[in-house]
């Protein structure tokens, strides 16, 4: 199945959903970064909540950038989206891992840590971007997004993020879904969504079954009458090129490119993001001090 995601709303407009499968998405993440498995569940998470906040933006030159910093092993998961869902991401310890959870579940909780921040940056255009933070509260990232929406931006959310990690180490299913509740919708509403959500299995369980984003959404707000207003392809999409990387070297200052030169007389640059690496011969280096 394509990775997509959809956005849809009840017909009196009190309730709105976005529903995301990312299997690939995550996947393709997974295999540029080596990431062990629980670290594969975390990204994954946090790639696919990226891809639904950042379709939520209006404009196309609008970039999201979510950071999740807590105190776990895994150190700062950092995610980069735009509102047409070309996605980026990494964490600070790819190989990071600790025990499954009794149940037999990846500890994503413990692999993040509960003790730190989820923050958001906007870049709407304006002079500034928008700045929201809020504590973790779990680690497990759906908790702890649900938790940013009230208390940053005064938006009750429930959001189910899910990654199931085949014996191979692989991604077999990865998906989420995030219900906004908006100020009219009843307490009778409120009600009705908590028991669907209750009843209703694992996402990645859907999506490993087969469902699609239209079936989740049907699945879990099955008691209201639902309208889907857009479906939006989800690439996972790095935009460096040597023209950027090269503006990094130039950032760093003109002394230190001197020390790379007379230590290595050669540099090379990683992408944080796809891990693309990025050469550059001596005669090259001293080309951009000159041009400087």
């Amino acid at each position: 199945m394509k990775d997509y995601l959809i956005r849809g709303i009840d017909k009196t407009g009190n309730i709105r959903i976005f529903v995301a499968t990312t299997t690939n998405m995550v996947e393709e993440a997974r295999n540029n970064h080596n990431t062990s498995p629980t670290a594969t569940a975390a990204l994954g998470r946090a790639l696919t909540a990226g891809s639904m906040m950042g379709v939520m933006m209006k404009n196309e030159k609008d970039r999201l950038t979510l950071k999740i910093s807590g105190d776990g092993p895994i150190g700062t998961i950092m995610i980069v989206a735009n509102n047409k869902v070309e996605i980026k991401g990494y964490v600070d310890h790819p190989y990071a891992d600790v025990p499954s959870r009794d149940d037999g579940k990846l500890d994503v909780g413990r692999l993040v840590g509960s003790n730190g921040t989820i923050t958001t940056i906007m870049d709407l255009g304006l002079k500034e971007p928008y700045i929201g933070q809020a504590n973790l509260v779990s680690g497990e990232i759906a908790e702890d997004l649900a938790t940013y929406y009230v208390i940053s931006e005064q938006q009750p959310s429930a959001i189910g993020l899910g990654v199931l990690v085949d014996k191979d180490i692989s991604v077999k299913a990865a998906g989420g879904y995030i219900i906004q509740l908006l100020p009219d919708v009843s307490d009778e509403d409120i009600t009705k969504i908590e028991e669907a959500i209750s009843k209703t299995p694992p996402i990645s369980s859907l999506i490993d079954k087969g469902l699609t984003p239209e079936d989740i959404m049907y699945e879990l707000l099955r008691e209201f009458e639902m309208e889907i207003l857009d479906r939006v392809d989800i690439n996972y999409r790095c935009d460096c090129s040597r023209e950027r990387i090269e503006e990094v070297l130039l950032s760093i200052g003109k002394k230190e490119i001197e020390a790379m030169i007379e230590e290595d007389g050669k540099g090379e640059v990683v992408c944080h993001f796809c891990n693309t690496k990025y050469h550059f011969s001596k005669e090259e280096l001293e080309k951009l001090i000159v041009d400087k």
